[in-house]
């Protein structure tokens, strides 16, 4: 029963937040930790226990979750000084929702399971909107216990769970592959509505029109209002397209496999890094388009 599960995530950034949020709506009791005092606050707010350390909040779980940014974050958090591995339920599973190489989720699963404990390799796409409701879509890949010991976990806070396999490193796959294509389709977003100012149109008209025709794209209706509002703040940073995009990248060289379309992204991304935006908004793209362009965006209204 959910209730009878010791559950702990680790990072409450707006995913994490919004997944916990999710599973105390379920009636799952979690521990949790964050650098982030506010974030930490806000999750005892909720209703959660704020524990001290990782430690203190994986001692004695039976389920982990780990909702960080990359492969490092995920390794420190469960081999380093003072880990959850170490304080974690022997037999407990990892829930690893970093999205990061095959090659690094394989690593940490065969690290984990030589510590006796179950891994997932479960990335996730949705948002934060999607984290807080409890529909996230995962594509996740482990060992068929790994799914059972997570399923109460799992239900609460997905929409869709795609089991793609028994391995780790099959999840972290999918993922890159909605990566490249996620990347490309904000790059393109934002190409296109700046080719669109250039051109003297109506900005808003031009969401209207495209929202409802064949160039419509997820990114393009959840971005390009970013850009229509002149607010950059970030939902989904620069920073992680520019990892992303990266790993894509290094997969393709490593495959002998050509990625020209998302190398281009890539770049694309950089640039707007270099120009200072690293840690704003993923639309910012079309902020650094329209710098080296000579073009005005809207700018955000004054509250």
């Amino acid at each position: 029963m959910p209730n009878n599960l010791s559950v702990a995530i680790i990072g409450l950034g707006s995913m994490g937040l919004g997944m916990a949020q999710a599973m105390l709506k379920a009636g799952i009791k979690a521990s949790g930790f964050d650098l982030n005092a506010a974030s930490l606050a806000a999750f005892e707010n909720q209703g959660g226990r704020a524990a001290s350390g990782i430690a203190d909040a994986a001692k004695g779980c039976d389920v982990l979750l780990t909702v960080v940014v990359n492969a490092e974050q995920t390794r420190s958090i469960l081999f380093g000084p003072s880990g959850a591995a170490h304080a974690m339920k022997h037999g407990g599973v990892i829930i690893s929702c970093a999205t990061m190489s095959p090659e690094n989720a394989r690593g940490l699963a065969k690290e984990a399971m030589s510590m006796g404990l179950l891994y997932l390799d479960a990335p996730m796409s949705g948002g934060a909107a999607k984290a807080a409701t409890g529909q996230l879509t995962f594509m996740a890949s482990g060992l068929p216990e790994a799914f059972a010991s997570a399923q109460s976990v799992l239900d609460a806070v997905a929409g869709k769970v795609y089991k793609l396999g028994d391995a780790a490193g099959i999840g972290a796959s999918f993922k890159m592959v909605n990566q490249l294509l996620a990347g490309v389709h904000i790059a393109a977003a934002c190409e296109a509505m700046t080719f669109a100012a250039k051109l003297g149109l109506d900005l808003e008209k031009v969401f209207e029109v495209i929202s409802a025709s064949a160039g419509n794209s997820w990114m393009f209706e959840n971005r390009v209002p970013h850009i229509l509002e002149g607010d950059y703040s970030p939902r989904s940073a620069i920073s992680i397209f520019t990892k992303d995009l990266g790993i894509v990248s290094d997969m393709g060289r490593k495959e002998k496999f050509p990625t020209q379309i998302a190398s281009t992204a890539l770049q694309m991304f950089l640039m707007t890094a270099a120009a200072g935006m690293d840690g704003d908004d993923d639309a910012s793209v079309a902020r650094m388009i329209a710098q080296i362009t000579g073009l005005e965006l809207p700018k955000a209204k004054k509250s």
